[in-house]
């Protein structure tokens, strides 16, 4: 206890640390008052009746940093610039010249993949921006827009994209954690008031055996979290013995870490942006003037915007995407072909191709109980809300599996912070 308050206090006492938090507080703030600026023409009642009517936005709005629940500036949040970043990493699985430069031209060269991702951001933001004001206009969200002013606001969304990203780099550099993931995380605090606000308004004291068992399983979805995020599968390593000048090197027995949730939450933004093309279609079609269209766009937007179909379409999305984030981050061959450079092996098993195939079959089985873990707390809050009607559990489960993540990555960036300082 004792060494836990002389952290906090150096925290704040040592003079580089106090200004990298202070800079991540003061970035965070320039975040939120972005957040609270709605671009023109928003119906701020039609807003929020639709956002009911959506679990699909609702989840969107997550990764906005709650941007898109007021139609502000910021509405796109980090989105563009984490799926420039996705595509790009996909890339590297096509073209053996991304795949050399990000793993093979150190840091210059990952210097160079991130400006790539950053100018493949801005395109992505006008269509996603064009995509998602159509989408609003449509039903009713927006006023009736002239060309002139749809342009303008899709120069805005996508500029206030590229602002956050902008700001989400500068946390990274001169604060402490990632930055992206701060906003979300501010994004997702920043709602907690008004979510308990209204929580309390609808307060029934007939429904306490409800409330009682959603505070436990809330423990329960919290602990689970912690540990799934945190489980790792440790495969032994041993350095091979060897001579160099007469001194004895290796010999040394360690262990390689594989995390059981390799993918993170890239899996649930994968399956959002997948789930956002059918309410796209379905808006497009249900104004069109044909009968058979607009029956089929009726039947998009009453399936994929909320009930058990979209629930099973987004289970199978986060399962399916977490294998498949899984095999394009983590590559068996080319950590075999490390260890055998390196002099290291596992024991029992022959270097080479054999450990790799014995890192994938590993990875194979953690990665089935990963992909497990994140559709059920992505789907989990859906089923308690169409079985309990509360508005409020709808995006808990992949706001809490952020927000868990990312107090844990913090910590662990405090502490080797101040771990530097003692030393």
């Amino acid at each position: 206890m004792d060494n836990f308050f002389y952290k906090i206090r150096l925290m704040f006492t040592d003079p580089m640390l106090r200004k990298r938090i202070l800079f991540v507080i003061a970035a965070l703030v320039v975040f939120r008052i972005a957040a609270s600026i709605p671009i023109p023409g928003v119906d701020t009642v039609a807003l929020r009746q639709f956002f009911d009517n959506s679990q699909f936005l609702g989840l969107l709005n997550v990764f906005s940093g709650s941007g898109l629940s007021n139609l502000s500036i910021v509405m796109l949040g980090v989105g563009p610039y984490i799926t420039g970043s996705i595509i790009m990493q996909l890339l590297t699985m096509m073209s053996p010249k991304l795949k050399a430069l990000y793993h093979e031209e150190g840091e210059a060269g990952r210097k160079k993949f991130t400006q790539y991702s950053r100018l493949l951001t801005v395109p992505l933001a006008l269509l996603q921006g064009y995509a998602l004001l159509i989408l609003l206009a449509r039903e009713g969200v927006l006023g009736s827009l002239t060309p002139f002013q749809m342009f303008s606001n899709v120069l805005i969304v996508t500029a206030g994209s590229v602002f956050l990203m902008w700001i989400g780099e500068l946390i990274s550099e001169f604060g402490v954690g990632n930055g992206v993931s701060l906003i979300i995380f501010a994004g997702i605090v920043a709602g907690i008031p008004t979510m308990t606000t209204q929580t309390l308004a609808s307060y029934d004291p007939s429904q306490i055996p409800m409330y009682l068992a959603f505070l436990v399983a809330a423990v329960i979805i919290v602990a689970g979290v912690i540990v799934m995020t945190e489980a790792e599968r440790p495969v032994p390593i041993t350095y091979a013995k060897r001579v160099r000048g007469g001194k004895m090197y290796g010999g040394v027995s360690t262990y390689l870490p594989l995390r059981v949730n390799q993918a993170g939450v890239i899996p649930i933004i994968f399956a959002l942006s997948i789930l956002l093309f059918p309410q796209l279609i379905g808006g497009f079609l249900a104004g069109v003037a044909n009968p058979v269209a607009q029956a089929v766009g009726e039947f998009l937007k009453a399936n994929f915007t909320s009930g058990w179909l979209y629930s099973i379409f987004y289970f199978v999305l986060v399962f399916l995407f977490t294998y498949f984030y899984t095999a394009v981050t983590f590559d068996p061959e080319a950590i075999a072909t490390n260890l055998q450079k390196s002099g290291a092996f596992i024991p029992g098993v022959r270097p080479g191709s054999a450990t790799a195939e014995y890192l994938a079959k590993i990875l194979t089985r953690t990665t089935f109980a990963g992909a497990l873990f994140l559709s059920a707390v992505a789907v989990l809050p859906l089923a308690m809300q169409s079985l309990t009607g509360n508005q409020m559990l709808a995006i808990g489960g992949t706001a809490l599996l952020i927000v868990v993540s990312v107090v844990l990555d913090l910590i662990k960036k405090l502490d080797a912070q101040l771990s530097m300082r003692e030393y």
